[in-house]
């Protein structure tokens, strides 16, 4: 039990020991370590000083992204409005073009109806007046004997003939 139970002698060569590492540590360990210990925070509090400034400096690029958003939204709102409106424009501008000439060729079209029907009624009033005056000179031929009364004749035909039928 002798092992157990340490002797005067060498309890006070422990503590003597154990005081002069005690000072070796307080005047040369306790320093170096505490130096290191207070480094560290301070790199660990300079880091987490930069990651609270990286986080806001996110928050305000986020900020950022979304006003460009919106606004690049609202620019894309205001372009499809513009493409609207000019195709509205457009068709109106095309249309009015598509009625002028329309109407450009109903009013040529109706000229020349016109000219083709003056012509139709020129050529009937000529073949009425010829059938009129064969016709005439058939029965004149037969019936009549002055001059008078054929001229009187021919002119009531082509006055009939020349007269539009209801």
């Amino acid at each position: 039990m002798d092992l157990m139970i340490p002797d005067s002698g060498l309890l006070f060569w422990m503590l003597i020991a154990f005081g002069i590492l005690f000072f070796v540590l307080a005047r040369f360990g306790w320093p170096i370590i505490t130096g290191v210990v207070e480094r560290r925070n301070e790199r660990i509090a300079k880091a987490l000083d930069d990651a609270a400034a990286a986080r806001q400096l996110l928050a305000t690029l986020k900020l950022q992204e979304e006003k460009i958003l919106q606004q690049s939204r609202e620019e894309q709102i205001k372009m499809q409005e513009q493409m609207v409106a000019l195709r509205q424009q457009l068709m109106e501008q095309a249309r009015e073009a598509a009625k002028k000439e329309s109407q450009i060729i109903l009013e040529q079209t109706r000229k020349q109806i016109d000219i083709e029907r003056e012509k139709a009624m020129q050529e009937i009033r000529s073949q009425v007046a010829s059938l009129s005056v064969e016709v005439a000179e058939k029965i004149l031929s037969k019936q009549l004997d002055s001059d008078i009364r054929q001229l009187d004749l021919i002119n009531h035909l082509v006055d009939e003939s020349i007269k539009p039928r209801a």
